[in-house]
């Protein structure tokens, strides 16, 4: 009688019977109901691992404020992330077993929408209108900045002055030649001068640097060069022993110990941070070699700095017993190094990189004296988050991406348990100590170098292949003789006896630069390429960050986006066509795989952009000397085959206007009526109309640089990418 009503339990083929007649939606909601608790658990076993990503979100939010082009976006953006977060929070809130997945939902959800408000705060609280148009103007204003450039012949001051249409406070940018540099033109002096005035450049081709950009966060509001004597109106009332004052003092006493040598320019900028003396021949050599980074005062020489003041503290205060057993020296040796590092970063300039270089080394020195362990993905995430509160403009600029990238993959890949137990503490002899040291300094130079070169390739269209095995002597000679020797010789040069010290050091750089040299003039020793799309780079840092960041065999979920940016990379196209935004330059890649310019210019600028986003290192072809085009004294005709893959490739004819000599309009009709395309750099009637696409004055205003793929139809514009952001929006009106 107990067993009477208990329900009968299917076995065998009966039991799945009855699992086909469960409902589907109870079946959806069990297995939704089992994903959200994998990722519960995920989340839950994590532990410190999910920190750094609230830091990724705050990031996000910033990069998103940059690739949504309207106030009404980012404003729909930050209301849809804060309802999401308190959806959540009415959803779960009070649920044990959601309680992980309901914190990171609203926290991540609040950074990404913190990162969207404080980049478009700072946007409206730094950001510099442009001028309208370019002008000339006589300027009476008062120089905040002064920088020496003497491989360029000139020096480059910011002045602050009024505008003479509006009267707004504004900011310029003027070159002075060298020949006109005096000793009382530095910062607090007031000066009037006339100067060619330019409103900051936007990219000239779609992926191009975006100088406007920059220019709008950094107050600038037109650059230019002086033309004719500059007055002195006020001498400055700064002290000479100004920060300014002695960083340039600084760096010129170190050129003349060396002469004024390349290798002498190099060692001002490990003494002082100023890079204006290399010649541009040797820094393409070291960019070239993957040695710029150390032409930057960055993590490598503040981190060297600080080691070194560190150890040394440590090493000396451990003679005085008396302090050493009543003080804890790691924390008074950390105290002395943090003061070193600081003053070290004032000294060559405060430049955001070295800044951001500093806070990461003051938190390792933090955890030091603390007894923690100092190399950690929460430090990194600290530094990065502290550095993006205070510029957050700065992370879609190259510096922020390629150094966090390096210090992400080292700290990555000293985790690594098997890197660790090779590095541990062992019985051996010296060589083999030393041999194991090396080998991982390779492959730590290897993973950086992997890590950053998509990087590289999105924002400057080339890198360095060569650039591990160049760092694995670069690096310990720069950071173990050349750095030592210049504070030697500096020391020295108190009592005069520095001579021998700057011998040295000149040998040594010396042969910094035979290495750049050797290793960028090698076959393959440069990797070219077109432009790479932002949602590519996106891809593969998302897939490395998340390969970062998590522990175990959850992190190896980051290899497929990696793969899949690997590959899009490799396969990215260069544009048949470019139209530099003035309309003056073009670049047509033909079957030759030479590019053909419009204008032959050795030194020309736009030429340099074209030849990198074509993925061109040949040198070019003057459209007027190619055989297949036939140019009169205003415009040139050309035929370009192109096509969809496996598909026979159709005849494109391109009109090039060569300048703007009037045409008669017949004429000119009827040659845009037997074209496909045309391009020119002033205004076309209506009456051209080519069978598919006019690219002249008025198109270029309004879109701005253009690339165009004639397999694809495709045509890609600088204007895609800037949306209503202040810098377009002013250049555009």
């Amino acid at each position: 009688m107990a067993t009477q009503g208990t329900p009968s339990i299917p076995m065998g083929e009966a039991g799945e019977e009855a699992r086909q007649i469960v409902p589907r939606h109870w079946r959806m909601r069990g297995l939704l109901s089992s994903f959200a608790q994998r990722i519960e658990t995920f989340l839950e076993t994590a532990r410190f691992d999910r920190g750094p990503w609230l830091v990724v979100a705050f990031a996000g939010g910033i990069g998103l404020w940059f690739q949504l082009g309207t106030r009404w976006q980012w404003l729909a953006a930050i209301g849809l992330a804060l309802g999401t977060a308190l959806g959540a929070i009415a959803l779960w809130r009070g649920e044990e077993k959601r309680s992980f997945t309901l914190v990171a939902i609203v926290s991540i959800c609040i950074a990404l929408a913190a990162g969207i408000a404080l980049v478009w705060a700072r946007s409206a609280m730094v950001g510099a209108e442009p001028i309208p148009h370019p002008r000339f103007e006589q300027i009476d204003g008062r120089i905040l900045e002064r920088e020496e450039q003497p491989a360029e012949d000139r020096v480059r001051l910011i002045l602050a002055a009024r505008d003479s249409q509006t009267g707004r406070a504004v900011a310029y940018r003027i070159n002075i030649p060298w020949t006109q540099d005096r000793a009382a033109l530095r910062e607090g002096a007031r000066v009037r001068l006339s100067a060619r005035l330019m409103p900051p450049s936007p990219p000239i081709v779609p992926g191009a640097y975006n100088f406007a950009r920059r220019a709008w966060f950094e107050g600038l509001s037109a650059t230019g060069s002086a033309v004719g004597e500059i007055e002195l109106i006020e001498p400055s009332r700064d002290s000479a022993a100004s920060l300014a004052s002695i960083q340039r003092g600084l760096s010129g006493h170190v050129r003349d110990r060396l002469e004024d040598t390349t290798a002498g320019a190099i060692a001002a900028t490990l003494a002082s941070g100023d890079r204006g003396a290399i010649p541009q021949a040797d820094e393409e050599a070291m960019r070239d070699a993957g040695l710029t980074h150390l032409l930057s005062i960055s993590g490598l020489h503040v981190s060297a700095i600080i080691a070194a003041t560190y150890l040394l503290a440590l090493k000396l205060l451990a003679l005085w017993p008396w302090l050493t057993l009543r003080v804890r020296l790691p924390l008074l040796a950390a105290g002395t190094a943090a003061l070193a590092g600081i003053g070290y970063t004032l000294l060559t300039g405060a430049e955001v990189p070295t800044v951001r270089s500093c806070i990461g080394a003051l938190l390792v020195l933090v955890a030091l004296a603390l007894g923690r362990e100092p190399l950690s993905m929460r430090m990194v995430a600290v530094a990065a988050g502290a550095v993006l509160a205070l510029w957050p403009e700065s992370l879609v600029g190259p510096s922020f991406q390629m150094s966090f990238a390096a210090v992400i993959a080292i700290v990555t890949l000293h985790n690594v348990p098997a890197i660790r137990h090779f590095l541990a503490p062992r019985e051996e002899s010296w060589l083999r100590r030393l041999a194991r040291r090396a080998s991982v300094l390779f492959l730590t130079g290897l993973v950086i170098e992997l890590a950053l070169m998509p990087i590289v390739l999105f924002h400057f269209h080339r890198a360095g292949v060569y650039g591990a095995a160049a760092n694995l002597i670069a690096i310990p000679l720069v950071t173990f003789v050349s750095m030592p020797l210049v504070a030697l010789a500096l020391l020295l040069d108190i009592v005069g006896a520095g001579a021998p010290a700057w011998w040295l050091v000149g040998h040594s750089l010396d042969l910094l630069l035979a290495i750049a040299h050797f290793f960028s003039e090698q076959p393959g020793a440069v990797k070219l390429a077109p432009r790479i799309g932002l949602s590519t780079l996106t891809l593969y840092l998302a897939g490395a960050l998340w390969l970062a960041l998590w522990q175990g065999r959850a992190r190896l979920w980051g290899l497929a986006p990696v793969a899949v940016a690997a590959f899009l990379m490799i396969s990215a196209s260069a544009p048949d066509i470019l139209v530099t935004r003035d309309g003056r330059d073009i670049g047509v890649a033909n079957e030759a795989e030479h590019v053909l310019v419009l204008r032959d210019g050795k030194t020309n600028y736009a030429r340099q952009n074209l030849l990198e986003l074509s993925g061109s290192d040949l040198e070019p072809i003057p459209l007027v000397q190619w055989p297949h085009a036939r140019c009169s004294a205003e415009f040139c005709t050309l035929t370009v085959k192109r096509g969809p893959p496996k598909q026979e490739p159709r005849n494109w004819t391109i009109l090039v206007a060569r300048n703007r000599d009037l045409v008669a309009e017949r004429a000119l009709a009827a040659a845009c009526q037997r074209a496909d395309i045309v391009i020119a750099e002033r205004y076309l009637p209506r009456s051209c109309r080519p069978r598919w696409l006019k690219i002249d004055r008025l198109f270029l205003h309004r879109e701005g640089g253009t690339a165009i793929y004639l397999s694809s139809r495709e045509v890609a514009t600088v204007a895609q990418d800037q949306g209503e952001h202040g810098w377009w929006r002013a250049s555009v009106r």
